[in-house]
């Protein structure tokens, strides 16, 4: 059993900064693979940014640069760090992990999720 918790969206202006957190717990020892996804009202969940079971660092290629994400294994916590927030980044985003020798960019590849914390960016 895993459970993933989400912390740290919230209404910012445009131009603003947020650093989003995902809690593990559980048999979370095998979960070589985490990473961040967002979703906004009739759209596609997307991914954003991932951390492979090397400890590398992966990004959806439109994602690199204002997303910055990291993973303190110590505390099995997932942090995502976004930079420079647009009315465009308003969605609700969601930590997964999936248990692989790879991450994916495609949601449908993980099998554990949070239930999301929601950032609204107003212009």
């Amino acid at each position: 059993q895993v459970h993933l918790v989400e912390s740290g969206g919230g209404s910012v202006q445009t131009g603003g900064s947020l650093r989003l957190s995902c809690a593990a717990s559980g048999d979370t020892v095998s979960l070589s693979c985490m990473g961040w996804f967002r979703q906004s009202p009739g759209e596609q969940r997307e991914g954003i940014a991932f951390v492979e079971p090397d400890g590398s660092t992966s990004y959806a290629s439109p994602r690199k640069g204002r997303f910055t994400i990291s993973k303190d294994s110590s505390k099995n916590t997932l942090v995502l760090e976004i930079d420079n927030l647009t009315p465009e980044d308003t969605a609700m985003y969601y930590c997964a992990a999936r248990r692989a020798t790879y991450c994916v960019q495609w949601a449908g590849g993980y099998p554990f999720w949070g239930q999301g914390t929601q950032v609204t960016v107003s212009s």
